[in-house]
């Protein structure tokens, strides 16, 4: 009975450890994984750390690249503003050059008038070539306009204010040859022969002399001193004998006897 009892209670105890061996080894296995899985945690919860640093620290930089990119357009706008503010002053300068150097030519070309309207031009009057200012010319030009249209009165004042302008003028001779014309033809006969003599005894050669001559004669003719007219006709004919006023005087005398 003993040896029954004993036996059992040994298979009994074999059997209990049997029970029990599993049991031991599952609790290690449990205890092992919960480790993993806490490591696991652990290098999860790290690597979340990890991430939000690195997050945050990419915010952070992109806020400061934002605020760099808000600062450079802030620039970028300022420079528009003061390119805008150079291409007006540009445009305003142009304007100011291209104004300055039309009054430039403005004046240029007033002083290139009155340049013009002072420098000599040359004439050509009876045949002689001289040079003459051109308000001296313009001013012989109307006086002889006024004899052409036979306004004697109009040319004798004009032609009498010229020759005291201009006492030197190449055009003193016609001058005074047009004044003795004048005065003829206002019958002021003496002052036409005093004329006429003054330009002979300054210009004897000029072409107007020998009709300067004839006209004497006419004038003496105008004031019945018939002799006096045969005298100067005589005059004429010695001294200018190839001329038409010559040939003009001829016929003339042929009438005076």
């Amino acid at each position: 009975m003993t040896t029954r009892i004993a036996a059992r209670w040994l298979a009994g105890l074999g059997l209990a450890g049997a029970l029990l061996a599993p049991a031991q080894a599952g609790l290690f296995d449990d205890d092992e994984a919960r480790k993993a899985i806490l490591d696991l945690r652990q290098r999860i919860d790290q690597g979340n750390e990890q991430s939000r640093a690195r997050q945050a620290e990419l915010n952070e930089q992109l806020v400061v690249l934002r605020r760099s990119l808000l600062d450079l357009n802030g620039q970028i706008e300022l420079m528009r503003g003061e390119i805008a503010r150079l291409r007006g002053q540009n445009e305003q300068l142009a304007r100011d050059v291209a104004e300055l150097q039309r009054k430039q030519s403005d004046v240029q070309s007033g002083i290139d008038e009155r340049i013009r309207r002072l420098e000599p031009v040359k004439v050509t009057v009876d045949d002689l070539e001289f040079l003459a200012d051109p308000e001296e010319k313009r001013q012989y030009d109307e006086a002889f306009a006024q004899i052409r249209k036979g306004d004697f009165a109009a040319a004798n004042a004009s032609l009498g204010a010229f020759l005291r302008r201009y006492p030197a003028s190449g055009y003193v001779a016609s001058a005074s040859y047009w004044l003795g014309n004048a005065q003829y033809g206002q019958r002021d006969y003496r002052n036409a022969i005093t004329t006429f003599r003054g330009l002979l005894a300054k210009y004897p050669d000029h072409p107007k002399a020998p009709e300067a001559m004839l006209a004497i004669a006419n004038c003496q003719v105008e004031l019945k001193d018939a002799a006096g007219a045969r005298r100067t006709i005589g005059e004429l004919v010695k001294t200018y004998p190839k001329s038409e006023a010559a040939q003009a005087g001829r016929e003339r005398l042929a009438s005076l006897k």
